[in-house]
């Protein structure tokens, strides 16, 4: 049987004394005249690439976690069927570890005149935007002897958010809002409470609740009820300087108070209260105002998408000043920052009174479990060597703790997974106490 194709190719190959001349294709051309003639052919025959239209359509943002679909379209306006290898490229972490070539890679097939779609799927590994790379496409002819190959730039961007992942907490959080908001009557009384309704007088109820006008007015002893002040103002201060660069497990210290803070976000906003966001190191990383309930919580993940640590010192005084602006009228200040006793003691502590002075202060911290690991450990030299330094180490922090609390200061300090919450119950604390 006649062989065609890539088998005579291999077959006339395959037959050239190894003596003769070097085994190159300029060579094998130059020997076999026919064999010259096909691959000449087939290299006519393969679609052009840079006749190619490509466009993109798909996903423009997905969760730190989750996958994003990116659809690219291939066009082909020649004569000729396009039989090609594609690679999408993107930045390495668009994808898990391993994944990439597998992800990137595609074969595609388009007849003349028509188009086709590829879908190449990511799955980022960090926050913030993924930019597309160059696609490039490899077009071959009939025979996959020769191919064309050219790079087109289509551009796409894919924004990476914060995975939100203490969603998990909000509804027993707003179960307890619903009970401090009067759904369920309550008999706190502060400079945060307002006046809600009357009902009748049970046993157990505070005296100094009765309302003695509406009593004389009907048959059963009347009292007042208060639920917390709605439209309450709320900053939320991000130090994005050095110390939230600091891991704690597998993510930076930022990472846990940006979830923590959407948290709050939610739980507050759904409260009635007004939410804003200030990041801050030596400038404003970023700054969310003025948002309607509905879109504060889009605004601010929005926002922190592309935060990232700063590997410099926080400028203390600047990031009072700069909150002050933010919030000129009586304020909920939460400050993410950190407990170690040097930036606070040399930087946060001189600047507090200005804050507290006009604002009710909270500040959120990241604790990092390892330390309470370490403390426990025992059995060998090492191992008490670190139970001590993790003793010093929490002492410290409790040190500073207690400083803060003496400056009006409510102190949040947890693990990346229990801040949230944490943080939650206690703007729950300061709202059913009326201190908002």
């Amino acid at each position: 049987m006649p062989l065609t194709g890539r088998a005579a190719l291999i077959a006339a190959i395959g037959s050239i004394p190894i003596g003769i001349w070097e085994p190159s294709w300029t060579g094998i051309l130059a020997f076999n005249g026919p064999l010259a003639l096909a691959c000449a052919c087939d290299f006519a025959l393969a679609a052009p690439v840079r006749r190619l239209v490509l466009t993109r359509s798909g996903d423009t943002s997905a969760r730190l976690g989750e996958t994003a679909d990116v659809t690219l379209t291939v066009t082909n306006p020649s004569g000729r069927p396009l039989r090609a290898r594609i690679r999408d490229a993107w930045p390495p972490s668009s994808w898990q570890p391993g994944t990439e070539v597998e992800a990137s890679r595609h074969r595609l097939a388009v007849p003349p005149g028509e188009r086709r779609r590829i879908t190449t799927r990511l799955r980022p590994t960090r926050r913030g935007d993924r930019q597309a790379d160059r696609v490039t496409i490899r077009s071959y002819g009939p025979l996959g002897l020769f191919s064309r190959q050219s790079g087109h730039k289509v551009p796409w961007t894919v924004r990476v958010l914060p995975p939100f992942t203490s969603r998990k907490h909000l509804p027993s959080k707003l179960a307890r809002l619903r009970e401090l908001d009067g759904r369920t009557s309550v008999l706190t009384r502060g400079e945060g409470t307002e006046f809600d309704s009357l009902r009748e007088y049970v046993p157990g109820d505070d005296t100094r609740s009765i309302d003695w006008r509406a009593t004389a007015r009907q048959s059963a002893v009347a009292v007042r009820t208060w639920r917390p002040e709605r439209d309450r103002h709320i900053l939320l201060v991000l130090d994005t300087g050095r110390t939230s660069a600091g891991r704690v497990g597998d993510a930076p210290r930022l990472d846990a108070a940006m979830d923590a803070a959407l948290l709050l976000a939610a739980l507050a906003s759904r409260a009635g209260d007004r939410v804003d966001l200030l990041a801050y190191d030596r400038r404003v990383r970023a700054l969310v105002q003025g948002r309607a309930a509905g879109d504060v919580l889009p605004s601010l993940v929005n926002a922190m998408a592309t935060l990232e640590p700063e590997l410099v010192e926080t400028d203390a005084r600047g990031l009072t000043a700069t909150a002050l602006r933010t919030a000129p009228r009586r304020s909920l200040i939460v400050l993410f920052t950190t407990l170690d006793t040097a930036p606070v003691e040399q930087g946060l502590l001189p600047v507090l009174s200005q804050l507290t002075q006009r604002h009710t202060v909270l500040l959120a911290s990241v604790a990092d479990p390892h330390i309470a690991r370490m403390a426990t450990a025992r059995g060998n030299a090492d191992a008490v060597y670190e139970a001590a330094a993790a003793a010093q180490a929490k002492s410290e922090r409790h040190r500073t703790a207690e400083q803060l609390r003496r400056r009006l200061v409510t102190v949040v300090d947890a693990t990346p997974d229990d801040l949230a919450p944490a943080l939650a119950d206690a703007y729950l604390a300061l709202k059913a106490a009326g201190r908002l």
